[in-house]
């Protein structure tokens, strides 16, 4: 089967229509980890070790099971308990609580690199919890997070695919609707390929970018 541009440029408002909902499924979700994961770093530093324990077994839980099951259990099975989601709503909130358990971890290892002598200055000079995490532990954490932070957004954009189980109308579920109605699965499996892999592409740059900058702020704040 030949190449058909003809029908690439049929296909494309659709697929592009797909690639909408799929970068927003993965900002949305990658915005939840983000909040999600801190809110469990947190709760991992608690002096109460039931707190500690409860929430330690239950991101152990998490990502020793599939991001596929969660979200079959988020759209499926959360109803029939009195609890209806959207396929988007379910989608973002599966990926986020998924890899909310990952970014929990970066946290935390970013959160304990900072020298206690920081937190031990920070407290001589009299400054409240809040200050100190704002002004003195965070800037610190910030920079070394942020490269595993972003390899969990691209790794997240990578498996929005399987949003399709769950009836999101992402790019891999438009494009294999496609494939099947018109029996042409070169075309739409190919662009879905290099638009995942563009994507990817420019996520990297921009990774690098941003190191760049919290390195340089850190510089000058060293200074």
């Amino acid at each position: 089967m030949e190449w058909d541009w003809n029908f690439v440029v049929e296909i494309l408002p659709t697929l592009a229509e797909g690639a909408k909902i799929t970068i927003l499924a993965t900002l949305l979700g990658f915005a939840f980890a983000a909040v999600f994961g801190l809110g469990l770093a947190l709760l991992r530093r608690s002096p109460s070790k039931a707190i500690s324990w409860t929430t330690a077994s239950f991101a152990e839980f998490i990502r020793g099971t599939p991001l596929l099951v969660q979200l079959y259990f988020l759209f499926y099975i959360l109803p029939d308990l009195g609890l209806t989601l959207s396929p988007l709503t379910a989608g973002v909130i599966g990926l986020g609580i998924h890899y909310g358990t990952y970014t929990a971890e970066v946290y935390r290892a970013g959160i304990e690199n900072v020298a206690r002598g920081q937190w031990e200055a920070a407290k001589a000079c009299n400054l409240s919890s809040g200050q100190t995490w704002r002004h003195i532990i965070l800037p610190q954490a910030i920079a070394p997070m942020v490269p595993a932070l972003a390899n969990y957004l691209i790794a997240m954009f990578k498996e929005t695919p399987l949003l399709s189980a769950i009836t999101v109308l992402e790019l891999m579920n438009q494009a294999r609707s496609i494939a099947n109605y018109n029996y042409r699965y070169i075309e739409p499996i190919t662009l879905v390929g290099a638009f995942f892999l563009v994507i990817s592409l420019v996520a990297v740059v921009i990774i690098r970018l941003l190191q760049r900058q919290f390195g340089a702020i850190n510089g000058r704040r060293a200074a």
